[in-house]
């Protein structure tokens, strides 16, 4: 399990809950449900640090705090 932010709302657009991890850029997921998302989520973050890692781009650390407020 990863110790980044997670947002989870719903998307009428996309007609599925979507999952962003605003502290890796571009990281996000989608599902039918809200546990789906975040599993997808966690699989995405998973592929977002491997990858970094593959091309040595740097990793943030997560900051362990409330990013954005509603």
């Amino acid at each position: 399990m990863y110790k980044y932010e997670v947002i989870l709302y719903w998307s009428n657009v996309d007609d599925a809950f979507v999952a962003e991890v605003p502290e890796l850029p571009g990281c996000m997921a989608h599902g039918d449900t809200q546990e789906a998302a975040l599993k997808h989520a966690n699989e995405a973050t998973a592929l977002w640090i491997d990858t970094a890692r593959e091309f040595g781009d740097p990793i943030p650390e997560p900051k362990g705090e409330r990013l954005i407020l509603a």
